[in-house]
């Protein structure tokens, strides 16, 4: 009778080695949650949420003390001031007290009704506050030299504050206003469209200029190294050093560019490349083309290298040309990277802010769903639509990723 054995991967040793690589495991998926899940729901979270740029600081009591009249004198009546505000101009605050140490050397005349006096303990009710509500707090009070003395400000002695108020970040407040604001109108269609204009034809340019530049330092020759250091310049260099470059260089008024169009006859007055539609969509394009075309570059080169030359000393000696070379031996060898840099660009471009940035500001049409994330959470300060908006690029790339790694990739083979 033959012996039944348990499942490979199911015995005691087994459960220990999961544990403890679960446990090794533990510090990395931990850190992980930390800086990729945790900011990535708060992003969902804000985007349900009614929060203006000035709601990101919870309502608060500000408090200002000051001490008027003759407090240099012995003797003198002085007034002792508490002045107080709501912080917020939407958010009530309910149960607004302060407390606070009268100075030595003060003696109260009158106290406010609201406050109490314990030796020198001050503390004072003021009830519930509405949005923006201030209230001024006067004790008269007399000068002994012992204030003098010492030379005591009344701010020296903190006061402190406490109130109930409703923080709209942490509230059960929640709204699918953001995501009707952005998706209201063609404003976001034209928006998605520039994004997508973008990305897909800057990653394709990006992967087919860093090929052919693989193609032409594949094989050696005298100052290959420098050549290949010349074509990182653009991926290495500071981009607000290339992008300020760029517009100087395609400066209206004195860009070498337009003088050269001029002289050439091409052009009878000069062009605005980064101020008129639809050039300015274009020449950002061609910026991300040319400035992140060096890292396709550099993988498709390595994997070039990697391929075994006798294919091409057979293919040779059967009479097939360059191009038949190319297309039936190295664009095979190459469509796993090629995949691979096509999903890491997409996902790259499509968040790309900084270059558009600071080339045109998202101005005449290239204003990408990045740009308007900005533009939502700083210029109009609805930092709820702005998360809105951040929500939907995530949803884009998601999608695009699950469609790539399902189908595109499954079709390369990988």
């Amino acid at each position: 009778m033959a012996q039944s054995h348990p499942p490979v991967g199911t015995g005691p040793l087994a459960r220990r080695e999961a544990r403890l690589a679960w446990g090794l495991l533990l510090p990395t998926i931990t850190a992980v949650a930390l800086v990729v899940l945790l900011p990535l729901l708060a992003i969902f979270w804000i985007s349900f949420k009614p929060v203006k740029l000035a709601d990101l600081r919870p309502p608060e009591v500000v408090l200002r003390e000051d001490i008027r009249g003759d407090k240099d004198v012995a003797g003198g009546e002085a007034t002792l001031r508490y002045r107080l505000r709501n912080s917020s101009q939407e958010q009530p605050i309910n149960g607004v007290t302060f407390a606070d140490v009268m100075p030595d050397g003060l003696k109260v005349i009158e106290l406010d009704e609201r406050c109490t006096l314990s030796g020198r303990a001050l503390t004072c009710d003021l009830g519930d506050w509405e949005p923006g509500a201030r209230e001024q707090i006067k004790i008269p009070v007399t000068v002994d030299q012992v204030f003098i003395d010492n030379a005591i400000r009344p701010q020296d002695s903190a006061a402190i504050t406490t109130g109930q108020a409703s923080n709209i970040l942490t509230n059960s407040t929640f709204t699918l206003d953001n995501f009707a604001r952005i998706f209201s109108g063609e404003e976001f269609f034209e928006v998605l469209w520039i994004t997508l204009f973008y990305t897909v034809f800057g990653t394709i340019g990006a992967l087919v200029v860093g090929l052919f530049a693989a193609l032409l330092l594949n094989k050696s020759f005298r100052g290959q190294g420098i050549l290949r250091g010349l074509y990182l310049f653009p991926y290495v260099a500071p981009v607000i050093a290339v992008a300020f470059a760029w517009l100087i260089l395609f400066d209206p008024f004195s860009g070498s560019a337009n003088a050269l169009l001029v002289q050439m006859g091409v052009t009878q007055e000069s062009i605005n490349f980064f101020g008129e539609r639809p050039l300015a969509l274009i020449m950002v394009t061609v910026f991300e083309i040319w400035r992140y075309f060096p890292l396709s570059f550099l993988f498709i080169l390595a994997r070039m290298q990697s391929i075994d030359s006798d294919m091409y000393e057979a293919a040779d000696i059967d009479g097939a040309s360059p191009f038949q070379q190319f297309w039936y031996l190295s664009v095979p060898q190459l469509l796993g990277i090629l995949s691979v840099l096509f999903l890491l660009r997409f996902i790259w471009t499509f968040n790309k802010f900084d270059d558009i940035f600071l080339l045109t500001g998202g101005n005449a049409g290239t204003r990408t769903l990045t740009v308007n994330v900005y533009e939502q959470a700083f210029a109009i300060s609805n930092i709820g639509a702005g998360a809105a908006v951040a929500v939907v690029i995530f949803a884009c790339l998601l999608t695009f990723s699950i469609f790539f790694l399902k189908y595109i990739s499954r079709e390369e083979g990988l």
